[in-house]
């Protein structure tokens, strides 16, 4: 079914005629650069959108009914969380939110939307703050398929500033294992942070991303040399790293990549799917 989330006939439609008892809500914009250039969309895709699916989960599900079984899984960001320092601890499930952009402050507000249906109505939520995704099917307007887009193509490969901010990366089938332990076995009104434990400066990624690339594209290298250097993003954080011990202590749940492993495979399904069709961008999504 294709729809909007803030088609709230849709969604009570949807709701009633398939029985749905558990929404996994990943629905959102999630670019922080287009955000800046464009609030608007995500303030009524990620606050209003969310307020929508939520009160339809309510009217579909404590409607003089238990709750019993239901399960609404809010997908969130670390973002929210603001920026740390060089020796600051990761973020907790306690730190403070402290948002930057006005796609982790759209964030924030929904994450506190969901927490306020489970303490003012008993709507079964639970909310996980993940690290920064990657592998195949991504966005072609993230970083990591922008490098490899960018050295297939040979064209200059951006790197905001000096390149030396820091992004905790988490492989996306590391991060759907644990949306499913969270599913399954997480605590009704708890949040849960989900991180690789892998934190990397944007231009060492770049790099290792061209040193891949050169391993499989020999007559292309160095690919390294198209790295340029543009202007940094207003208000951009310097780091985010993510303490996990809770999903591991909990729900037994830790990555299983590396993000050298990661990447590699992720770098080999670019190769492949350019390899299929060289004139394929991945600009307008992974598909």
């Amino acid at each position: 079914v294709q729809g909007d989330i803030g088609d709230r006939a849709l969604v009570d439609r949807l709701l009633r005629e398939h029985h749905i008892d558990t929404i996994a809500h990943f629905a959102a914009e999630s670019h922080v650069d287009r955000s800046i250039t464009g609030p608007a969309a995500f303030v009524q895709t990620n606050l209003v959108g969310t307020f929508t699916l939520l009160e339809a989960a309510r009217a579909a599900w404590l409607d003089g009914k238990t709750a019993e079984g239901r399960r609404f899984h809010h997908i969130s960001t670390d973002e929210v969380y603001g920026t740390l320092q060089r020796d600051d601890p990761p973020f907790t499930e306690t730190t403070p939110y402290a948002p930057n952009s006005p796609y982790s402050a759209s964030k924030a507000g929904s994450d506190h939307l969901v927490r306020a249906y489970f303490h003012t109505y008993g709507l079964p939520v639970v909310t996980t703050n993940c690290s920064n995704n990657y592998g195949p099917f991504q966005h072609g307007e993230k970083f990591i398929p922008t490098v490899i887009r960018s050295c297939l193509r040979q064209q200059p490969i951006p790197v905001y500033g000096d390149g030396s901010n820091i992004r905790d990366w988490l492989y996306v089938e590391d991060h759907c294992r644990g949306i499913d332990a969270v599913i399954r076995r997480g605590r009704p009104g708890e949040t849960y942070n989900i991180g690789g434990g892998n934190e990397w400066a944007n231009l060492a990624i770049a790099r290792l991303i061209g040193r891949l690339l050169d391993e499989r594209r020999p007559e292309h290298a160095p690919h390294e040399q198209l790295i340029t250097f543009v202007t940094d993003r207003p208000g951009h954080d310097w780091r985010y790293a993510i303490d996990a011990g809770k999903m591991d202590r909990e729900l037994d749940w830790h990555p299983r990549e590396t993000f050298e492993t990661g990447l590699a495979k992720t770098v080999d399904w670019y190769l492949r799917r350019h390899a299929a069709d060289p004139a394929w961008g991945g600009m307008a999504s992974g598909s």
